[in-house]
């Protein structure tokens, strides 16, 4: 059996799921997404992902013709179906197949693509990899709370960290205000609070990342939703990504310069740990 899709009420192979060329998911980038990680057969912080989709794409005045429910459905038959134990479902959203216009298009549905990935190994606490990073410009838009399926800027910057052997890329404003990473939200412990860039158009709130700040919260961590510099970031004690892929990474070394000798530190692997529980609570249950 291939990969299992759905795409706008159909189930099908991912190979046998064709959309037109004048859909303007790909002729504009005209549209949003979301992933979520599988874990023991079944989707984590799943209504958080449904609900960020459903965000996104009204930011974009999409409006996806199912409600979230029937989006849930959807996803459970294809990761029972799919026998999924490890890996991601994926949602793409666009606004429809319409003659080439920059205007938008009246009358038309929007595509709906949903599928699941199956990486095969199960995910575990013990796979963790300190990761090292580089940091770079953000040339991105300034709508980047609207998770689109415009990555250009993102995949060229963490091209150039694979170059460099790095793992991600740590984005900074002009200013030298530290945003986020190519596909991750940045934490840092500085002067030993823990600080994150703070909700705003200039990042992604990621699921992750608010697991992360609720659990620190209720561990009654030092905690501080402030934007760091470039110039921060070189002092502080610790630093971590998030994502749902990834989910929390610490990171060892940044354009270079050690971070700690002990990665991750204190505050890092309590979080690694407690974040697990949380998985293990919500999808071994």
């Amino acid at each position: 059996m291939g990969t299992l899709a759905w795409l706008n009420g159909n189930f099908c192979e991912l190979d046998d799921a064709k959309v037109g060329v004048q859909d303007r998911g790909f002729l504009f980038g005209d549209g949003v997404y979301d992933v979520i990680k599988i874990y023991y057969g079944r989707p984590f912080s799943l209504q958080a992902h449904l609900e960020r989709l459903q965000r996104s794409s009204l930011a974009i005045s999409i409006d996806i013709p199912y409600s979230l429910e029937e989006i849930e459905v959807v996803i459970g038959s294809l990761i029972k179906d799919s026998k999924c134990m490890s890996g991601f479902v994926y949602m793409q959203a666009t606004r429809g197949c319409a003659p080439r216009d920059h205007y938008f298009p009246s009358g038309v549905t929007p595509t709906l693509l949903i599928y699941v990935l199956d990486i095969g190994m199960p995910a575990s606490r013990d796979n963790l990899t300190p990761t090292d990073c580089i940091t770079l410009p953000d040339e991105r838009w300034m709508n980047c709370h609207i998770k689109s399926i415009n990555l250009l800027p993102n995949i060229l910057a963490l091209q150039k960290a694979k170059e460099a052997g790095a793992g991600e890329a740590i984005l900074y404003r002009a200013d030298g205000t530290v945003t986020e990473g190519t596909r991750t939200n940045i934490f840092a412990v500085v002067d030993g609070t823990v600080r994150t860039h703070p909700e705003s158009r200039h990042i992604l709130t990621g699921i992750t990342r608010n697991i992360a700040l609720d659990i620190l919260h209720n561990g009654n961590i030092r905690l501080a939703e402030k934007a760091f510099t470039i110039e921060d970031l070189s002092e502080a004690s610790e630093v971590w990504t998030t994502s749902t892929g990834l989910e929390i990474a610490p990171v060892k070394n940044i354009d270079g310069q050690l971070v700690n000798k002990v990665v991750p530190g204190p505050i890092c692997s309590f979080l690694i740990e407690e974040f697990w529980k949380k998985i293990e609570v919500e999808c071994c249950g």
